[in-house]
């Protein structure tokens, strides 16, 4: 079973920045698509960001376009997803997920079929 780690949340004031980084436990891992989603308390798991390997290739949730940046790093087997100007309502526990070769979709978490354990991001006003 494909294990993925995330590290990189934590507390940080409004406006501020966090970095998260999420990775894969086989350096021979292979994915068709590598993404962040997120869930606050009390509400459902909402999509982040994705990227696809090999063309890098990214999408954004409408709540973070133009403040969150999604990267990748093939030879690390690690994705990264750069969180800036943060605000309140950014607070949530981050998963980052993986879609095997061969699936599609990218958008709901039923298209992916491994997680990490997520990594808490609190933003303070």
């Amino acid at each position: 079973q494909e294990q993925l780690v995330e590290t990189g949340g934590g507390l940080v004031q409004a406006g501020g920045s966090l970095r998260l980084s999420c990775a894969a436990s086989r350096r021979s891992f292979t994915s068709s698509a590598m993404g962040w989603f997120r869930q606050a308390p009390g509400k459902e798991r909402e999509f982040v960001a994705v990227i696809i390997p090999n063309g890098d290739r990214t999408y954004y949730g409408d709540s973070v376009e133009g403040r969150f940046i999604i990267s990748g790093d093939n030879a690390k087997n690690t994705v990264y997803l750069q969180m800036n100007d943060l605000k309140p309502e950014d607070t949530a526990v981050y998963y980052c997920a993986a879609r095997k070769p061969g699936n599609w979709g990218l958008f709901t978490p039923a298209r992916y079929d491994y997680w990490g354990q997520g990594t808490q991001v609190t933003v303070s006003s």
